[in-house]
Parts: structure tokens; sequence; C-alpha cells
């Protein structure tokens, strides 16, 4: 897949990164993975990456010249991605890929907050059990900040928080979290690869909410939750 930011690239969940890989790649089993979700995998990760940036216009038949299928998969792919929030359907023209604007980071943040101050709460009688997890993603984050792999460092980050919102136990607010860190993706990642110093401060505010974890007090889990969010708000204001 080429195009998109340099030093930038997509952090979705586990299986779609592969499929979108494997596609890209027309690796081994390609053929095995449904048309639709080839399609879809694909293309949601060339927006994520802003290999197709906001304004641009795809028309079927080059997504499915692309992916190497037929129109049939690709408005199916190009519904689900409608339904997500990345794309504006045009009929007999093809799919907008919509832009970022400011409203929409604000929208997401809010949702964000609210999601996971909810969680927070949710998680918080069985927080010991959760402690183990988190604890081996901050050490991942570690581990991926000496080596200097942001992509990697974003990816543990993004699974830490995932962990305490799947942790509640609500699969719908699992899967709308989802789509709102993919939505956040696409907004653009600070450059982290060349300020080291802000995977120093993350690992910091990780850590914290672990040692909150282990206290005795909800309130202070909930406020470091929001303080990092705010950080997130911050960064991403920035690089607007």
């Amino acid at each position: 897949m080429a195009g998109g930011v340099p030093g930038e690239q997509p952090v979705l969940g586990d299986e779609t990164a592969e499929i979108a890989r494997v596609v890209a790649e027309a690796g081994p089993g390609v053929e095995k993975i449904p048309a639709a979700e080839r399609v879809y995998a694909y293309v949601k990760a060339a927006i994520l990456d802003r290999s197709y940036p906001g304004g641009e216009l795809l028309t079927e038949g080059e997504l499915a010249t692309a992916v190497g299928v037929s129109r049939t998969p690709v408005r199916e792919a190009l519904l689900r991605l409608e339904e997500s929030g990345l794309v504006k359907l045009y009929p007999k023209k093809g799919a907008l890929v919509l832009p970022v604007l400011p409203q929409e980071i604000n929208d997401v943040l809010e949702a964000r907050e609210l999601l996971e101050t909810h969680a927070a709460s949710k998680v918080w009688p069985r927080r010991k059990q959760l402690i183990e997890v988190l604890t081996a993603k901050v050490d991942e984050m570690r581990a991926h900040r000496k080596a200097g792999d942001a992509k990697s460092f974003l990816e543990a980050d993004r699974a830490f928080h995932e962990a305490i919102v799947g942790a509640a136990g609500n699969e719908i607010l699992a899967k709308l979290y989802n789509s709102l860190r993919d939505r956040q993706v696409r907004m653009g990642v600070p450059g982290i690869e060349v300020q080291p110093a802000r995977m120093d401060k993350s690992i910091v505010a990780h850590a914290e909410m672990i040692e909150a974890l282990g206290g005795n007090s909800v309130k202070r889990f909930r406020e470091l939750v929001v303080s990092h969010i705010e950080v997130a708000a911050a960064d991403l204001r920035g690089v607007r």
C-alpha cells in the first residue's frame, strides 16, 4: 500500500491489520479471506494511514482492481465503512473519504472519556485481575520504547486501554471503543517517533493508573484516566 504520511502507520485491531497486510502483499491464504472482508480491511487501513486522504473519491472499479475482486464485495465493504463514519456513499459516483473536522476530534475524545471513565468504575470490583494484564502491556511499551519502535508502542498503548474497556464486560461498548480508536488514528498520530520523551511520559501515566488500581480510590483511578485523555486531546489538537 503506497502513499500516506511518512513515518505514520495504522494502528488497527490485530485481525483487521493482518488481513490488510495479507491483501496488500497478496500473501499466502489471501483467497481464503472473504472478498468483502479483504476490501474492507484494505480500504480501512488505507484511510487510517491516509493513503486515501479526506476528500478523495473512491470508485468501485478502482477498489475492485486494487484488491482483485468483483464490484459486489466492494459495495458491501463500502457500506460497512459508511456505517463506521469513514466514507459517504454517493450512488453511481463512489465513496467520498470523509475529512477530519475539528468537531470530530472533540466528539471522539468526549466519547472516549465517557466510555473509559464508565469502564474504570465497572472494573473496580475486579481490578486485581486486571493489574497483571495491564502491567504486561506497560512492559511491552517499555520494550518498544527501548527499541525505538513507535508503531508497536502505540499498539501496546491502545491494547492497554482496550483491556480496561473490555474488562467492563459490555461487548457493545467494547466495539464502540475500538471504532473510536480507529477514528482517532485517522486524525493523525503525533510525531512520537521523533519525540521519545512523549513515550516516557505515556509510560509514567500508564504506570500511575496501574498503581491506582492497586489502591483504594476509584476516584483517583478515574481522574488519571481523564487526565491521560486530556493529554491525548492536547496532542491531537496540536497536530491539526
